[in-house]
């Protein structure tokens, strides 16, 4: 961008010094001369007012572009992460269900062969 301006402004200034030699060399009158002299630099002027408030508003929709694009990505960021979060609660709390659920099981397991071992033992006192 600043080597665009550059250019710009190097062609704006050589066109203004081309001019003003050229009106310089011409043949007329002083007051008409200077009266040219100032319309051209006010055409300048106003053409670099003009190129300057477009840059600028051009700066500012690229901006803004710029800015759109990394808050869309930072919310799909925050969105993946909430996603990701989500998906390792649910997973971690089947596995803790799972592990319960054997626990469970094999204390049940256990409680079953204390019975029978007791109920085994218990008639081998009684039969004695």
């Amino acid at each position: 961008m600043k080597d665009q301006t550059r250019v710009i402004a190097a062609l704006l200034i050589g066109a203004a010094a081309g001019a003003a030699l050229g009106l310089l060399l011409a043949p007329e009158k002083g007051e008409t001369l200077r009266d040219g002299i100032a319309d051209y630099i006010d055409d300048l002027v106003e053409a670099a007012k003009t190129k300057a408030q477009s840059s600028t508003g051009d700066l500012k929709q690229f901006s803004d572009s710029i800015y759109q694009q990394a808050k869309s990505k930072i919310s799909s960021l925050v969105n993946d992460v909430a996603d990701y979060k989500d998906d390792a609660i649910s997973a971690t709390k089947s596995k803790i269900k799972d592990t319960a659920e054997q626990a469970i099981g094999h204390l049940n397991e256990v409680k079953s062969k204390i019975k029978t071992t007791s109920n085994d033992l218990n008639n081998s006192v009684q039969n004695s």
